[in-house]
């Protein structure tokens, strides 16, 4: 109405719009009270830490992410604003295919970790997995080695097969890029990629402790589990990539820019991996 008040009278628009010019007036001389400024001042940044991670951040995340920025509120306020803007966070559709093969001969580590998913600094206990990728140019598995202290993901590789050059491949780069101290435990299901004398071999000259799940127990690798989920949940969402180039670009970016770098997590004091390893490192250097 204020934007066509030099086309209409005041008193026609309202009547149109079936309000009374009295309230037009009053809401024209109002003035937002600190209260409503704050709500403003709120949403906007709720708007941006929304976007800022892809639209993967719900109203617990965005919670701790205003805490740090120094306001007082509740996750429920939080969800009731977001709600209000019409933000949610991305679900995802479930899926799985099998990547994990039990049945051969080679030998199987004891189980180490026995679902003790607690680790006393970094580069103590890595945790591996393959994942299956959707691809409409072709199928993709995602090998990945996340390191149980920082949860960052230390070692991935993304190829078209399941052979072990998959899992080594990560293996190799996680290694190279952290340079463990000896008896870490690597711990990973018990499918013929991570039993393979190769795969067994390269453990022994790191001079890594292998550790397996039991048969069919997939709470046993549940970290790695959980990084896998959280991954097809921000960033797959039920899609496929349309090329291999493609899938490539946006798991790179998922991973090294995101989820290492930016991504907080509850279970590290809502930082990002990275973060949280520096913290560390600080803390025992000082």
């Amino acid at each position: 109405m204020e934007n066509h008040s030099s086309e209409f009278s005041v008193e026609k628009m309202c009547n149109e719009m079936k309000v009374s010019s009295s309230s037009y007036y009053d809401w024209i001389k109002h003035k937002p009270s600190q209260q409503e400024l704050r709500k403003k001042r709120i949403q906007k940044r709720i708007i941006y830490h929304y976007h800022d991670s892809e639209k993967r951040y719900g109203s617990p995340k965005i919670t701790k992410q205003l805490e740090k920025e120094g306001y007082t509120i509740s996750e429920r306020t939080v969800g009731k604003y977001m709600k209000e803007l019409g933000l949610r966070s991305c679900v995802s559709k479930k899926f799985k295919v099998t990547t994990t093969d039990s049945n051969h001969g080679n030998p199987i580590a004891p189980n180490k970790l026995d679902q003790n998913f607690v680790a006393s600094a970094p580069n103590k206990v890595w945790v591996a997995d393959i994942t299956y990728i959707p691809c409409r140019e072709g199928r993709l598995y995602l090998a990945s080695i996340l390191d149980l202290f920082t949860r960052e993901v230390v070692g991935w590789r993304l190829y078209g097969h399941m052979q072990t050059k998959l899992v080594l491949d990560a293996l190799v780069e996680a290694y190279e890029t952290k340079q463990p101290d000896q008896n870490l435990i690597h711990h990973s299901d018990r499918g013929t990629q991570y039993a393979s004398n190769e795969y067994r071999e390269r453990l022994n000259q790191y001079h890594m402790e292998a550790s397996m799940s039991r048969k069919g127990n997939c709470f046993d690798n549940a970290c790695a589990e959980s990084f896998f989920s959280l991954l097809k949940k921000e960033l797959i969402q039920g899609r496929r990539f349309q090329t291999k180039k493609e899938a490539y670009t946006e798991i790179y970016r998922y991973i090294e820019f995101f989820y290492n770098r930016k991504r907080i997590h509850g279970s590290i004091e809502y930082l990002s991996p990275v973060e949280y390893a520096q913290k560390y490192y600080e803390v025992i250097s000082a």
